[in-house]
């Protein structure tokens, strides 16, 4: 049971609740500090007194410092939240935080390894050239890799909160349609063509699907390459998966749109970014998700008092200077407010707007990530 946050936690009232949510879905385009506001999250949560597992996908390495991550850690690691005040300890109080970096490739070598159908099966597919390389490089495969280490993580009852950065992207949609791309691919007329023998439902192929398999056939005996039979091997050897997968990718689709998902968009102020953030709300509306918050990262801080300035006994030319600068970043929190006030008109009405004050410095160390998060705040 997760603990109930504490009556005198502003930050609660003021942003998503947490203690509320199973799984927090962070979205963006990269550049935006998605995978720093993600980590922050996290460590507020934990800070509250929650169990937390945040799964980051691109980290920059001082994110990796931060977290104590290494390059290759594909699975949850403890994170030392040193120097950190957590909430009130009692006995319902779960505080902890894991981290891990999502790696696409080993997390398909994994489901292969516990789903094959038989050692054989299993040995035979991670061994195809063909599996090889697509695990790798197939469109998709992150955002739906993503998706199955989420279902893992979530398997576990010892966690309150999944926290999940996403792989970057220009649309919104493309990593929350992973699920439904597998599902359509997974039944595709595709799939039992490739895999069926040369012969076998000859008379049920259309002139295409012939004339794409000769051309495969033609290219192997030109090259040697054998490259039909390596994809018709590679397709075989999923016998006896493909219910697996799809049952999966269902309940992955059913997380998303479940009531304790929290799915938060991360922008910045420029005004392309905040063009980019109400698409992805379009997007996501249009494919039936609910948005539950936007996060626009790096606001500036308020503008200091000038009358200070203009007391303040310094040389005239300092002075001046000072002046110019004041100017210049008023012009700047001014075109900022301006890109703010266009987001509140265009957020959903259940949505919350929140703003993450720029920390004037790169966050490197777990103390900065829980700075980054107390400091969310409604916008």
């Amino acid at each position: 049971m997760k603990p109930r946050p504490h009556p005198n936690d502003s930050a609660n009232r003021k942003s998503i609740d947490l203690h509320a949510q199973s799984l927090v879905i962070c979205l963006g385009p990269g550049g935006v500090g998605k995978t720093t506001i993600s980590a922050a999250l996290a460590v507020r949560a934990a800070m509250l007194g929650c169990a937390v597992d945040v799964m980051t996908v691109d980290p920059a390495p001082r994110l990796l410092d931060a977290l104590g991550l290494e390059a290759d850690s594909s699975e949850p690691i403890e994170v030392v939240l040193e120097g950190i005040r957590l909430a009130r300890r009692n006995e319902s109080s779960r505080a902890r935080l894991r981290a891990l970096r999502l790696d696409p490739k080993r997390t398909f070598d994994s489901i292969i390894a516990r789903y094959a159908t038989s050692g054989a099966a299993r040995d035979a597919i991670l061994a195809n050239r063909i599996y090889r390389n697509l695990s790798g490089a197939l469109a998709g495969v992150a955002d739906y890799m993503a998706m199955e280490k989420l279902l893992e993580l979530a398997a576990n009852p010892d966690t309150d909160l999944i926290v999940l950065d996403t792989p970057p992207a220009t649309e919104a949609i493309d990593f929350l349609d992973a699920p439904r791309r597998l599902l359509e691919l997974l039944n595709s007329r595709a799939i039992s063509l490739l895999g069926a023998p040369a012969g076998i439902f000859k008379s049920q192929l259309r002139i295409v699907d012939m004339a794409a398999r000769a051309v495969l056939a033609a290219f192997d005996r030109v090259t040697g390459l054998h490259l039909l039979g390596d994809v018709q091997s590679f397709v075989r050897s999923f016998d006896g998966m493909y219910e697996g997968f799809s049952a999966r990718a269902a309940r992955a689709q059913d997380k998303l749109r479940a009531s304790d998902t929290a799915i938060v968009i991360v922008t910045t102020a420029e005004s392309s970014r905040i063009a980019q953030a109400r698409e992805f709300v379009m997007a996501l509306e249009g494919a039936g998700l609910r948005v539950s918050a936007m996060v626009v990262n790096r606001v500036l801080a308020e503008l200091p008092d000038a009358s200070e300035l203009a007391s303040a006994h310094i040389a005239p030319s300092l002075k001046k200077k000072l002046k110019r600068n004041l100017a210049d970043y008023a012009a700047l929190k001014t075109r900022e407010e301006v890109s703010l006030s266009a987001l509140r008109e265009s957020i959903p009405g259940d949505a919350v707007l929140m703003v993450a004050p720029d920390l004037g410095r790169e966050p490197r160390t777990i103390a900065d990530l829980a700075e980054i998060g107390r400091s969310i705040r409604a916008a």
